[in-house]
């Protein structure tokens, strides 16, 4: 069964060369094809060499280059169920630590956030003493917050709206608050969205978080839900998020994706995106970014070289 390596740089600052991928192409055995996903972004190297001694032979000099890479079984690439998690990872903030701006308490609240992220506290216990600290806010200001301070991801947008064209189940879970959830998945394209729900009275946030609590549970417990009602394999499911409590997740799912991601959760993962965008998740499953929805809009260049071994000069 062919293996596959990809390596991926930033679409807003494409670092990819072809010298920079001969390199790496003249160093894997049994190499039987290189197909460009979008030109000085994306290639895939396939080959039928040993995947776990090629991942061992060049990742410790991938992890020096400022561009990504990911190694996989090249079967079953294209996945047919995405769990996502919202804050850090589909957003580009955490919004309870943007409420907390409001009320002054952003350096106090941000210092929890990260360390339940880190996976140093409880992620439940932090994320009830945070709420309880929001006690009395106007819940005007949620609206506020989403407004002024939430914004989407690069690439997310189209990640979503792509896999949903090709079929693929979308679901958002997170630890953070429907309020924000409901909104991200509606501009998104999520078709599913979990997350905990503020208790507010009169106007105004109680501190109280209703039940249940969303959490790594929550997470791990989506996936496997959504999995097995459409009877998927575990190799069709690819989970992607940044904190401690995304890991239970991303170790369940056949493929799991560390993203700009704590550094227990990129131990914890099968492939970490460092550099790039959302679009990543995309050309990891093989889509060029002419097949994008609201993508960029560039034809795919696929080259494709049956006698590769003499092209790069191997002997």
């Amino acid at each position: 069964m062919p293996n596959l390596l990809t390596l991926i740089s930033n679409p807003a600052k494409p670092t990819l060369s072809d010298d920079i991928v001969n390199t790496y192409a003249s160093r894997i055995e049994s190499m039987t094809a290189m197909s460009w996903l979008a030109d000085g972004v994306a290639v895939d190297l396939f080959f039928d060499g040993d995947l776990e001694d090629t991942k061992a032979d060049l990742s410790p000099d991938l992890l020096t280059e400022n561009f990504d890479f990911g190694f996989q079984v090249a079967a079953n690439r294209k996945k047919k169920l995405l769990v996502a998690d919202m804050d850090s990872t589909i957003i580009q903030c955490e919004c309870i630590d943007e409420l907390a701006d409001f009320a002054g308490l952003k350096a106090e609240i941000s210092a929890l956030t990260e360390a339940a992220m880190q996976g140093h506290l409880d992620f439940e216990h932090t994320l009830r003493e945070r709420v309880r600290l929001l006690a009395g806010m106007d819940a005007a200001v949620l609206e506020r917050v989403y407004a002024e301070r939430v914004k989407l991801m690069p690439g997310a947008t189209t990640l979503i709206k792509t896999m949903n064209a090709n079929e693929a189940n979308t679901v958002l879970v997170s630890g953070g608050f429907v309020f924000f959830t409901s909104r991200v998945a509606e501009v998104t394209g999520f078709q599913v969205n979990r997350a905990n729900t503020l208790d507010i009275v009169d106007g105004k946030l109680t501190g109280n978080i209703l039940p249940p609590i969303v959490d790594s549970t929550t997470k791990v417990n989506s996936l496997i839900e959504f999995r097995n009602k459409a009877g998927l394999s575990n190799g069709d499911v690819m989970a992607v998020g940044d904190g401690a409590n995304d890991i239970p997740m991303i170790e369940e799912a056949g493929l799991g994706i560390a993203y700009h991601a704590k550094p227990a959760t990129a131990d914890a993962a099968d492939i970490m995106i460092r550099h790039g965008d959302l679009t990543a998740l995309l050309y990891l499953q093989g889509y060029g970014d002419g097949d994008f929805v609201e993508g960029v809009g560039r034809k795919s260049i696929n080259r494709n070289y049956p006698n590769l071994n003499v092209r790069l000069g191997r002997k």
